[in-house]
């Protein structure tokens, strides 16, 4: 995709604004999460500054060739990160994010791989027709189950439901929609990063923790639960993340199907 140079200038300045650090700082591989706390545990684990604008929080390891960066909640934002990200010269990308997983045999803890997800947010719509549909790259989802089986994790892998409305639980027509989609998981940013990278040839996969069970009358989502999760979960999600990015650019340099030509 040949960039304009204004808007690549644009890009720049804006996600200097919001992520409180000079561009050329990020690293060629990036974490996109919504987890302020997993930027901590990145930062600390590798002894590295934190920096913070008015909407991001990021940190970056040279050690790992790894950036981190918390974009907050929702599609809007989501749809931002890639926009201007996509003007970097990122090889590799992954959202560590979380769901709602929707299947009674799935547990918390469990990962889920999303290989699509369903266009409910609307913002998608910007990128593409209502028709298209929102895939994960499969290069990253390839690396993404080669890890996962070699730390033998127990991981599910599937379609999830992306919607802009976070408070939906205790709503029975929304959730008789959700049941009909036959989606595995639910969740907020899937759909319009998926979508968005496709249009900015940006290679994003992701890899989903389940965090509630929220289909099940005891399976939502608590404070108490939340600060479990995180707990439990937030090292073996960073470092996975870590280390699928390595797999990644692996397979980059091998040119497995999958990558886009900006990547190689």
């Amino acid at each position: 995709m040949e960039q304009n140079p204004q808007e690549a200038e644009i890009a720049r300045q804006t996600l200097e604004r919001y992520s409180g650090c000079e561009a050329n700082q990020f690293r060629s591989n990036l974490i996109l999460t919504n987890f302020p706390r997993y930027v901590e545990y990145f930062a600390e684990t590798r002894k590295i500054p934190i920096f913070e604008g008015s909407m991001f929080k990021v940190a970056h390891s040279e050690m790992d060739d790894v950036s981190i960066l918390d974009f907050k909640i929702g599609s809007p934002a989501a749809a931002l990160v890639v926009d201007v990200c996509s003007f970097l010269p990122i090889r590799a990308s992954i959202l560590l994010g979380m769901c709602g997983g929707l299947r009674r045999r799935y547990q918390v803890g469990d990962y889920l791989v999303p290989v699509a997800s369903i266009r409910g947010e609307g913002t998608s719509d910007f990128y593409f027709p209502l028709e298209v549909p929102a895939l994960a790259n499969f290069l990253m989802q390839r690396a993404v189950t080669e890890v996962l089986d070699r730390k033998g994790s127990t991981y599910h892998i599937g379609i999830t439901y992306t919607t802009n409305m976070r408070f939906w639980e205790f709503n029975e027509e929304f959730k008789t929609r959700l049941k009909m989609s036959k989606a595995q998981g639910i969740e907020m940013e899937c759909a319009t990063l998926f979508a968005a990278s496709y249009k900015r040839k940006f290679t994003l996969g992701a890899l989903l923790l389940v965090s509630d069970l929220p289909l099940n009358q005891d399976g939502i989502k608590t404070k108490e639960g939340s600060k479990s999760v995180f707990d439990r979960y937030t090292q073996d999600h960073v470092e996975k993340g870590i280390e699928i990015l390595k797999v990644a650019r692996e397979m980059q340099a091998k040119r497995v199907k999958g990558a886009y030509h900006r990547n190689l």
